[in-house]
């Protein structure tokens, strides 16, 4: 007889981590992607134009502002937005091969992202909301990391206050004190959620055999 591990196949996870910026969610992610080789990057499809070094299909999908439209109106998209004058949006059928396939597909969107995905593919999302240890330190992050002027850190640090009151509707709520032990938090929920008996498929067919003796 197969074993357990060979019988019970599970269907992929949508795994969306989301933070005010300078929470740390960009470097756990980049961390979960580096050690865990279920997990794969969801790739957005958008209609800005291509920079120099960005590749179709590894970085972006780059699509027409027609072609964009045509995607949401026939419910090709799992989640979309308009940010700065372009569209961005997860198309749905890349997501759902790899979710077949038993591959976890990693989300770095934000609440109104997640709302979305979790409208229309609830069973699947699995979601963590990544909390600063105060706001004194995301703001000393946001201004460690020297990327960005003291105007955009001023409207950073005013948006994050919305974006922390959304923190009720996820799953689960880590605080990145530590990077290490934040980095263990979110991998433990991945790895529970992995195993959920609501993913695992013949698991039903398994435990009949099982009952009857085979």
């Amino acid at each position: 007889m197969e074993s357990g591990g060979e019988v019970l196949k599970r269907r992929g996870l949508m795994l969306v981590l989301s933070s005010p910026s300078g929470a740390g969610k960009t470097t756990i992610s980049r961390a979960l992607l580096q050690e865990d080789d279920q997990l794969v990057m969801s790739v957005s499809a958008t209609t800005r134009p291509r920079r120099p070094g960005e590749e179709h299909g590894r970085d972006y999908y780059f699509i027409e502002p027609v072609d964009f439209n045509l995607m949401i109106n026939r419910d090709e998209l799992l989640e979309h937005a308009k940010v700065f004058n372009h569209y961005y949006g997860t198309p749905r059928a890349p997501v759902e091969k790899a979710l077949e396939g038993g591959q976890d597909v990693l989300f770095d969107i934000d609440w109104q992202g997640t709302q979305q995905l979790a409208h229309k593919a609830r069973a699947d999302l699995v979601s963590v909301f990544i909390l600063p240890p105060s706001t004194e330190a995301l703001e000393q992050r946001l201004k460690t990391r020297a990327q960005d002027s003291a105007e955009v850190i001023a409207g950073r640090m005013a948006k994050a206050s919305e974006e922390i009151s959304h923190w009720s509707e996820y799953d689960y709520v880590v605080v990145n004190d530590d990077f290490d032990r934040c980095l263990n938090e979110v991998k433990a929920i991945l790895n529970a959620e992995r195993v959920r008996r609501t993913r695992r498929i013949g698991l039903i067919d398994f435990v009949s055999r099982l009952r009857q003796g085979y």
